[in-house]
């Protein structure tokens, strides 16, 4: 069932199909709305969830007059899937293909202006989709992952082959059949995590509490096989081949992905808006830079997917 928030939008609990398992999905849509709607599609990041703080992007959007779904990879948040937190990016391709679908299947959606945002690892993945050919209308790529030898560069060597370790371990136990071998996504320097960079476990913290949730409220492990599969995944090979407009939004101190690898990647796409901001990697999500990012977003959208006038009775 649909609930009205402030008679400008409803947002509905859904689910959608990938790989035989279902995804959840939370929809937002426009109450005044009397012609198609474009949709903006959103999934998080590394190891994360929609929970963590898209919900007020996707508010923002439509309030501004657009459809949005946020999902769940499957083994996340509230989707099904089991083994838990494994993070394959093969699969997770599958799912953003699977609920780029699902939004094209809704009642009252233009089918032709979909729009995938992706933020972090997800800003990657969105990148990956659209130029392997993907039809979308445009995409938002914030702060995301570009380049697997960068990420690992970042991480530095200790900090790498501490996760190293573990991967090993759990892609042996995966092809063994046993549960998987799991690592904590963020903590703090010097511990065994896949993003230990002095921002990354303070971020995290702030995140769940901006969100209102508890720390304990999602689990913050993955299956630590993909700590030797990150530094082979760079999207910005896929950039070039990129149809649609592309807003990539960079933060100036960006541990994770550094600037000027995010910038080049950028310079490949034909059809890109580049905006970069003072900050660190988890500062977008959170004011104060929180107003300065959205709000380019939705002047881009409104730029390059704009809504169609109202009908006049």
């Amino acid at each position: 069932m649909a609930e009205p928030h402030d008679g400008t939008y409803t947002t509905s609990e859904e689910w959608f199909d990938s790989g035989g398992t279902r995804c959840a999905a939370r929809v937002h849509r426009p109450t005044a709305a009397d012609q198609p709607l474009p949709v903006v599609v959103m999934a998080h990041g590394f190891g994360a969830v929609r929970a963590l703080r898209l919900y007020a992007y996707a508010e923002r959007f439509a309030a501004a007059g657009y459809a949005v779904v946020v999902f769940d990879y499957r083994g996340f948040g509230e989707s099904e899937g089991a083994p838990r937190q494994v993070l394959d990016i093969a699969m997770q391709h599958e799912d953003w293909r699977a609920a780029l679908r699902f939004a094209r299947s809704l009642e009252g959606i233009d089918s032709a202006r979909v729009v995938a945002w992706g933020t972090s690892f997800a800003g990657g993945h969105v990148i990956t989709i659209a130029g392997r050919g993907e039809p979308l209308a445009a995409v938002i790529a914030q702060v995301p992952h570009v380049s697997g030898p960068a990420a690992v560069r970042s991480t530095g060597l200790r900090a790498a082959l501490r996760v190293g370790v573990p991967g090993i371990r759990d892609a042996i136990a995966s092809r063994l059949g046993r549960e998987p071998v799991y690592v904590q996504s963020v903590d703090r320097p010097g511990r065994t995590a896949m993003m230990t960079s002095p921002d990354a476990y303070p971020g995290m913290h702030t995140l769940f509490r901006e969100s209102g949730l508890k720390e304990d409220t999602y689990p913050r492990t993955v299956a630590a096989r993909i700590a030797l599969k990150i530094g082979l995944y760079s999207p910005q090979r896929w950039a070039g081949n990129i149809e649609c407009p592309v807003l990539v939004q960079i933060v100036a101190q960006d541990a994770i992905t550094p600037r000027r690898v995010a910038e080049r990647a950028a310079g490949r796409m034909r059809h890109s808006t580049v905006r970069v901001y003072d900050g660190g990697h988890f500062d977008p999500y959170v004011e104060p830079l929180f107003d300065a990012v959205v709000a380019d977003q939705i002047k881009f959208l409104h730029q390059h997917v704009p809504l169609l006038p109202r009908r006049h009775a």
